[in-house]
C-alpha cells in the first residue's frame, strides 16, 4: 500500500488543530465515545470533554473502537455539562448543541468561521440533550431527518459535523 502520509501521534498533538471540540453530554455507550475519538482524530480536532457519567479512557470499549486515538486526541472529563458548556463560553467558544428543536438550523447552514472556536454537545444517545444544557448553549443544529426513525446514531451525527465543518472550514493547517 502507498504511504498515505500520515501524522505521528507526536505530529497530531503539535500541529494546529481544527477549531471544534465535542462536548460528550451522558453517553451510554463507550463504544459510541471510542468512535468519537476516531472521528475526532481524522478531522484532528481540538478536542473532547466527556461529561457526567460518559465513559473516560482507558475504558475497555473505548479502546475498542477507538484504535489508539485517546492516545493524542485530548480530552477531559466533567462532572456537570452546564458548567462545562459556560466554561468553553468563558474561554472563547461559540457552544452549539446538537438536537431536534424549535428553532433550530439546519446543519446544512451552518458555516463555521475558522478564524472562531466551536464546541457542539452531542446529547444522550436516547433522551438527546437535557433542557437546561439547551438553555445555556449559543444555538442549536439539527440534521433533517425523514425516516421513521428521527434520530440517529451520536457517532455518526458527530461525523456529520464534522464533515459540514470541513466544509466552511477546510483542512487544518499542515
Amino acid at each position: 500500500m502507498k504511504d498515505l502520509s500520515r501524522l505521528s501521534a507526536e505530529a497530531f498533538v503539535a500541529s494546529e488543530k481544527l477549531p471544534l471540540r465535542f462536548v460528550l453530554d451522558q453517553i451510554r455507550s463507550a463504544q459510541n465515545v471510542g468512535s468519537v475519538f476516531r472521528t475526532a482524530d481524522a478531522f484532528r480536532l481540538h478536542g473532547l470533554d466527556l461529561c457526567g457519567y460518559t465513559a473516560r479512557p482507558p475504558h475497555r470499549d473505548i479502546l475498542k473502537t477507538a484504535l489508539g486515538a485517546t492516545d493524542h486526541v485530548e480530552w477531559v472529563g466533567h462532572e456537570h455539562t452546564v458548567e462545562t458548556v459556560r466554561g468553553l463560553q468563558n474561554q472563547g467558544f461559540q457552544v452549539m448543541a446538537l438536537e431536534q428543536a424549535s428553532g433550530a438550523m439546519a446543519l446544512e447552514d451552518w458555516s463555521p468561521d475558522r478564524h472562531e472556536k466551536w464546541a457542539v454537545v452531542l446529547g444522550n444517545e436516547v433522551r438527546g440533550c437535557a433542557p437546561e444544557v439547551l438553555a445555556a448553549v449559543d444555538g442549536v443544529l439539527e440534521i433533517p431527518q425523514f425516516g421513521v426513525k428521527h434520530s440517529l446514531n451520536v457517532s455518526v451525527a458527530a461525523g456529520m459535523v464534522c464533515w459540514q465543518a470541513f466544509r466552511a472550514m477546510g483542512p487544518p493547517p499542515t
